[in-house]
């Protein structure tokens, strides 16, 4: 996913949504920051590698399952088989205000 000459493999890294999966709380567009080190737990919003690319969603643990959850009912839910496919866990979103940018701990 890195190229030789970009930031390392555990610095945080921005990347702009696409879509309407993650609306409300993710608008087409908005900027995210991802920290490839963070502490994946359940609920928490994560970018995992699926076969399209990379995929942006909610995860959940349940029975052993980890299940990659799009807010927008729209849009179905994805099981993937291991972490390993976690590229990391969102802990940011950017804003142009300092009060449209939000924290996810």
């Amino acid at each position: 996913m890195f190229d030789e000459g970009s930031c390392s493999e555990s610095e945080p890294f921005a990347l702009q949504v696409h879509g309407d999966s993650m609306e409300p709380e993710f608008k087409d567009g908005c900027i995210i920051i991802i920290e490839p080190g963070g502490v994946i737990e359940n609920g928490c919003y994560v970018v995992a590698e699926n076969s399209e690319g990379l995929i942006f969603r909610q995860l959940f643990i349940e029975n052993d399952r980890l299940i990659l959850r799009p807010l927008n009912p729209g849009y179905d839910e994805e099981v993937i088989e291991s972490m390993s496919k976690i590229t990391g866990r969102v802990t940011q979103q950017a804003g142009r205000r300092r009060k449209d940018r939000r924290h996810y701990v």
